[in-house]
């Protein structure tokens, strides 16, 4: 009998480095999974806010090219009465007539001269700053059926063109004073308000419809501005518009 011990073999350890580095890669995977996951939902995200909060500059715009499609902006008429008398004297006679001249006046702005610096957004403020090319007057209209003469006659009338040239004194000075009543500070005042509130509506309706609070403040460049009050400094559409191309 041999006394010699048979060493007995120790078993090997288990294997888990295999697990261990699978797992560590699987949540690796998973980790990488979950960031692109949220970096794809944050660019969605974003995308649909950009879509869905239209910028007010290019509201702005739009609005801007609309009214300059119309040409011609006419919110304000108003209807006068002219009334002129002439006098004619010669060879010791005298004549006259006097002219009842009613005509209407139109208020117009040159929107064709309306640019994209005449137009700027203040963020920090919410305001939107139009300037409008000056008012002008348009006209007068004469209302040839409602016009009335009155006139002495008399031998100047008779033996002369005196009354020819009544009529045509009384015509000439007829259209002035319209165009005088029309261009009183009070008239243009009323005509400058009607056209303020058109044109602030044409800016403000599409910017409440995207839901973008905003105020329009509408001013003329040839109207006064209080001396506690300044131009709006803020940029341009054009200058916005230019940086982002």
């Amino acid at each position: 009998m041999d006394d010699r011990m048979t060493p007995v073999p120790t078993p090997a350890p288990p294997r888990t480095g295999g697990v261990g580095a699978f797992l560590a890669k699987a949540t690796g995977v998973l980790v990488l999974l979950v960031l692109a996951g949220l970096l794809a939902a944050w660019g969605v995200q974003r995308y649909i806010a950009q879509r869905l909060s239209p910028d007010p500059t290019t509201l702005a715009s739009a609005s801007l090219e609309g009214l300059r499609e119309q040409n011609r902006l006419s919110a304000f008429a108003a209807r006068f009465v002219a009334v002129t008398t002439s006098r004619q004297t010669a060879l010791g006679f005298s004549t006259e007539k006097t002219l009842i001249m009613p005509g209407m006046v139109r208020y117009e702005v040159d929107l064709a001269k309306l640019t994209q610096r005449d137009v700027a957004w203040d963020a920090n403020r919410g305001v939107l700053s139009v300037r409008l090319p000056a008012v002008e007057v348009d006209g007068p209209q004469v209302d040839l059926n409602a016009v009335r003469e009155y006139g002495t006659g008399g031998v100047l009338t008779t033996f002369t063109d005196a009354e020819k040239r009544l009529d045509q004194a009384n015509r000439r000075a007829g259209q002035a004073e319209l165009i005088r009543q029309a261009r009183e500070p009070a008239m243009i005042r009323l005509a400058r308000d009607a056209t303020r509130r058109a044109v602030e509506r044409s800016f403000a309706m599409p910017l409440r419809a995207a839901g973008v609070d905003a105020t329009v403040a509408v001013r003329f460049a040839d109207e006064p501005m209080p001396n506690d009050e300044r131009w709006d400094v803020s940029r341009s559409l054009e200058e916005v518009l230019a940086n982002r191309r």
